[in-house]
């Protein structure tokens, strides 16, 4: 690991690792393949998390390392939890949330960012606690409510998205800023499609249900 570290590729000047640029490349495929609703879209996590907790712990960013470590947790609930929940006919069923779900999901972040940022505060391990704690938070949420299909994943990405570009640019990681952008415009895309989706499952489950 060491080696895709200290080895890297100058693109207009700037100079990146090999392992942030092939572990933010595995990070937006992940968006690709989560927008398509296949299961591959967990291993490819995987390969990611690994390379971006070397990355971001060699710049010292504790809590954005410490989230490559929760995400693989993630991603190994979420791969099981796509493999069980598919339908025949629809594939992975997405549904939007409820409104104890979208509030849980409100009250994660809020309360979860706060006492983050107070642990890495606590333990000096980032020299930006507050957004380094809510792209943390912000993201484990994110993909435990995608692994649970709820649509509104997409939106809580978009909130660690608009965090995330200017801490990265201030951490002379501009690549992956340019990959959070990129992301974001996958973001919209895969909130619309999903969206359109839950929508149309609904109505054609009630519409089964209203003829049985």
């Amino acid at each position: 690991m060491q080696v895709l570290w200290n080895h890297g590729i100058t693109v207009l000047g700037q100079w990146m690792s090999f392992a942030e640029f092939i572990g933010q490349i595995f990070a937006l495929t992940v968006v690709v393949l989560a927008h398509r609703r296949t299961v591959w879209s967990w291993p490819v996590q995987v390969c990611s998390n690994v390379l971006l907790f070397w990355v971001y712990t060699s710049v010292h960013l504790g809590g954005l390392a410490a989230r490559q470590v929760v995400i693989l947790l993630l991603a190994i609930y979420g791969w099981w939890q796509w493999t069980r929940r598919r339908d025949p006919v629809f594939g992975l069923v997405v549904r939007t949330g409820t409104t104890r779900e979208r509030l849980l999901i409100l009250g994660l972040l809020g309360v979860g960012t706060v006492a983050m940022a107070l642990v890495l505060k606590a333990l000096n391990a980032s020299w930006a606690p507050w957004p380094d704690a809510a792209i943390f938070v912000g993201t484990a949420v994110a993909y435990l409510a995608q692994a649970r299909g709820l649509v509104e994943f997409w939106l809580v990405w978009l909130a660690v998205d608009a965090v995330g570009v200017p801490l990265q640019l201030s951490s002379g990681l501009w690549f992956s800023a340019l990959v959070y952008v990129v992301f974001a415009v996958l973001v919209v895309r895969g909130w619309l499609d999903w969206n359109r989706t839950a929508k149309q499952t609904a109505r054609v489950r009630a519409q089964a249900l209203g003829t049985a």
